[in-house]
């Protein structure tokens, strides 16, 4: 098993916390449409933040819950960083998105 494994799961569920501390959670799913994006970051038909509750937390922890192998890196904070330039109220969000990158990319 990989060790970074219960560190993930936290950072997880602190980037989900940032989102419904930002109000940016949804109960409302976006469309099949919007969610069948096949650009990066699903750029054409999502906001960034709804691609992180949408697309990267459920990919996430279906990789997590079937012991999948963690991807070999990430750049989620570079986006981040682009798509909230200047905004002062998401660094706690992207700390948290930092700190995945961070933990992706540490050898097991």
């Amino acid at each position: 098993m990989d060790r970074r494994l219960p560190e993930v799961a936290d950072q997880l569920l602190l980037i989900e916390r940032e989102l419904r501390v930002l109000g940016w959670w949804s109960d409302l799913p976006p469309s099949a449409e919007a969610l069948a994006s096949v650009e990066p970051f699903s750029v054409d038909t999502l906001d960034f933040h709804q691609w992180l509750q949408w697309i990267f937390l459920p990919r996430m922890k279906q990789i997590l819950e079937h012991d999948l192998p963690l991807p070999n890196a990430s750049g989620i904070l570079e986006m981040a960083e682009m798509v909230y330039a200047g905004r002062q109220e998401t660094a706690p969000l992207q700390a948290s998105l930092a700190r995945f990158d961070r933990l992706i990319a540490r050898a097991v």
